[in-house]
């Protein structure tokens, strides 16, 4: 006889352990089901380690390029990656036990397996000895992620040619690498790597890196970039990716010309395909477009009625903040309590390199293209004291205004710790704020949210400090 659930969640990352959680403050008998691990690619070999791995590049990069600033000399510094390591790894182990403490607290019932539908309302979970459980569920909520996107002549053997997956793991690096991508991973293993003394290239094959954030961002970050030794090779495409005795050959292309890049390693960090394969959901008639993503509407309901899907399965926006509250979302349907709709342009987006990047909304370019007229407010993080006193001033904050209704279309920013600046603009946003009470709202100096207060009196026409 099948267990019966009121709610089982397939895959146990930020989006479908949150989802599982809400369900059950929400008086849900919740399952959750996961073929690996609790906590998902981001606790486990993504956005959790990076991090740590990211302030121990901070720390390096200081020490190495940037000491005699500080007062600080040594005759034989010795930097050890494999503790970084070591502590990234713990730090990713302390926070997935802490969502099996979170699974017992909500009562949650934990099966570790892999999930296949049978019909719309049951599962068969095959756990690693091949033992089968069935799950009965009057809803089932698809939580599983996505996977990186490697095309197929290109070999990943975990040695020389790499995911993030690969990367992240791995204790020793490389002594020169090439980055194929230039979206947020990318550029954080760039970031570390090359704090640590690693040669870094990195290809993109759209016309400047970052393509996705505004294009005075991505200046900014080739011009920082360039300071700190990492190649940027925007507008070039790569042919092939071919492992070597020695390393790795890279044939790139651009306006017709080919080139070899020669490296210890490359990483491939093109994107994600979504994990949509082998769960059953066409056999019981879930719709998943052309690219393998499951269809959704705002409730984060598929066509089937009883199930459901969030996060970065359905390609609505492949952040685990957003697949967080996707998950809520669909738990506040499913239990009949009052919730609310995402937009999700307007969901904020950080990305971790030196220097942060964080954006929402709207790029200036893009404003324009819809038909805005608009004002800019724009600060620059080298006029703000608090950036100078941490000796961390490249960048700015630059806010893209409706010029006609004062409303906040979006926002741009790079610099020291943007990613925590952030939460004023969306909040400002999601309240219908518009500048001038950003920049009536009394913000403590120094801080690096001057920088907000200063961007927003100058897109109404009052700049302070510049």
């Amino acid at each position: 006889m099948p267990e019966n659930f009121d709610v089982v969640v397939i895959g146990a990352g930020p989006a479908g352990y949150v989802a599982a959680i809400r369900a059950a403050q929400l008086k849900q008998k919740v399952a959750i089901v996961d073929k690996q691990w609790l906590g998902g690619v981001c606790l486990n070999v993504g956005c959790i380690p990076s991090k740590s791995l990211l302030k121990n590049a901070e720390v390096a990069h200081t020490l190495r390029e940037r000491a005699k600033d500080f007062g600080f000399s040594f005759d034989n510094l010795k930097l050890d990656y494999s503790v970084a390591v070591k502590r990234s790894r713990q730090n990713s182990d302390r926070l997935v036990k802490g969502i099996g403490f979170l699974m017992k607290k909500n009562n949650i019932t934990v099966f570790m397996g892999e999930a296949k539908f049978k019909s719309k309302d049951m599962l068969a979970v095959t756990d690693k000895d091949g033992k089968v459980t069935e799950l009965a569920a009057k809803n089932i909520i698809v939580a599983t992620g996505a996977s990186a996107a490697v095309p197929g002549a290109w070999k990943v053997d975990g040695q020389k040619v790499v995911t993030y997956w690969e990367a992240i793991l791995q204790t020793t690096l490389p002594k020169s690498v090439v980055i194929i991508g230039s979206g947020a991973i990318g550029v954080e293993f760039a970031t570390v790597w090359s704090s640590y003394g690693v040669d870094v290239t990195i290809v993109e094959m759209l016309p400047r890196i970052v393509p996705l954030e505004d294009e005075e961002i991505s200046k900014e970050l080739e011009k920082e970039f360039k300071k700190r030794g990492i190649k940027t090779m925007a507008g070039h495409k790569v042919e092939s990716v071919e492992a070597t005795d020695a390393g790795v050959k890279v044939k790139v292309s651009a306006e017709g010309k080919e080139t070899i890049l020669e490296a210890d390693q490359a990483l491939v960090a093109i994107g994600f395909r979504p994990n949509s394969k082998g769960l059953g959901l066409e056999e019981v008639g879930v719709q998943i477009n052309e690219r393998g993503f499951v269809e959704i509407n705002e409730k984060m309901q598929t066509n089937v009625p009883g199930i459901w899907a969030i996060g970065d399965v359905t390609g609505k926006l492949m952040l685990a903040h957003v697949g967080s509250a996707m998950g809520i979302i669909c738990a506040e349907h499913i239990g009949g309590h009052e919730t609310v709709t995402l937009e999700y342009e307007m969901m904020p987006r950080a990305t971790y390199c030196q220097p942060q990047i964080a954006s929402f909304g709207m790029t200036e370019a893009q404003a324009k293209e819809r038909g805005h007229a608009v004002k800019i407010g724009r600060f620059p993080f080298q006029a703000n004291g608090k950036a100078l006193g941490m000796g961390d001033y490249g960048g700015f904050v630059k806010i893209v205004v409706d010029e006609k209704y004062g409303e906040l279309l979006g926002a741009s920013m790079i610099g020291p710790e943007v990613t925590e600046l952030l939460p004023e603009l969306t909040l400002a946003r999601m309240m219908e704020l518009t500048p001038h009470e950003i920049a009536r709202n009394v913000h403590a100096h120094p801080t690096l949210s001057e920088a907000i207060m200063e961007a927003a009196h100058g897109a109404e026409g009052n700049a302070i400090h510049i």
